[in-house]
């Protein structure tokens, strides 16, 4: 998502082995959220690529596709899409982990100014429902200012370093208002971007999260896409409308 030197593509700066990383004990969880209670997420997809390096986050919306963020773009066949996780250094039985056949981006995606950060990724199989691994609804509606959602995903925990969790975490945020969201991004929010978080900062997603859900009234409702570093005050999480997509996932699902 690097608009400028200054934004911060959530997902992109993270590229290390899985098994090269630990949790530790700090309290700020995504960035000042929590651990999510073990597979309360069933949805949530864990992106890895090459020899298992982390990439990014995704939704599962079927047996067969999930979403995530255009940013998260890479060669299908380098991408695995890991299924049922909660703590990523270990395997509990519950994990499904699916080569992925295709990642298709919305075709109007703009990287230079991050709109229509839209993907959907295709599993080269179909995934197996059960406890650990469900699908999400796709919302109809789009958020609205004031609801609460939930983001979740394993990115970076700290606003200065770096320390990637080994369990899921998760952070309930406020969808903000459209004049609050374009006065902290001037020029810079489309109709197919919303803000949520806190303006005073000290919570907020963070690289590694990107492509991961934003579930609200649960329904899938955003995707984790960009902002001004992480949980900084008056810049907070942008994220992308998934509401304004629904045709063309339809559309995408029916012809591939």
């Amino acid at each position: 998502m690097a608009i400028f030197l200054y934004v911060v593509l959530l997902g992109v700066a993270v590229a290390t082995p899985l098994n090269g990383y630990g949790g530790g004990d700090d309290d700020d969880k995504i960035i000042g959220g929590y651990e999510c209670l073990a597979h309360s997420q069933p949805w949530q997809v864990f992106l890895t690529y090459g020899a298992g390096y982390r990439w990014c986050g995704g939704s599962l919306i079927n047996d067969r596709w999930i979403i995530s963020a255009a940013h998260c773009y890479k060669n299908p066949r380098t991408l695995v899409a890991h299924l049922g996780e909660h703590d990523t250094t270990v395997e509990e039985g519950t994990e499904q982990h699916i080569q992925v056949e295709k990642a298709i981006r919305y075709p109007q995606y703009n990287e230079r100014t991050t709109d229509h950060d839209f993907m959907l990724i295709k599993l080269s199989q179909p995934a197996r429902f059960n406890a650990f691994v469900q699908p999400i609804d796709v919302s109809e509606s789009c958020p609205v200012a004031g609801d609460i959602c939930l983001v979740s995903g394993w990115g970076n925990t700290r606003t200065t370093g770096v320390i990637y969790p080994d369990n899921l975490q998760c952070l309930n945020v406020p969808i903000l208002s459209a004049s609050t969201c374009q006065a902290s991004y001037p020029g810079r929010i489309t109709s197919n971007m919303f803000c949520a978080g806190y303006t005073e900062g000290g919570k907020d997603s963070c690289q590694g999260d990107s492509g991961g859900p934003v579930v609200c009234n649960g329904k899938l409702s955003g995707v984790v896409s960009w902002g001004i570093g992480c949980a900084q005050k008056n810049y907070p999480g942008v994220y992308a409308t998934v509401c304004n997509y629904r045709a063309w996932i339809d559309e995408v699902m029916a012809n591939n």
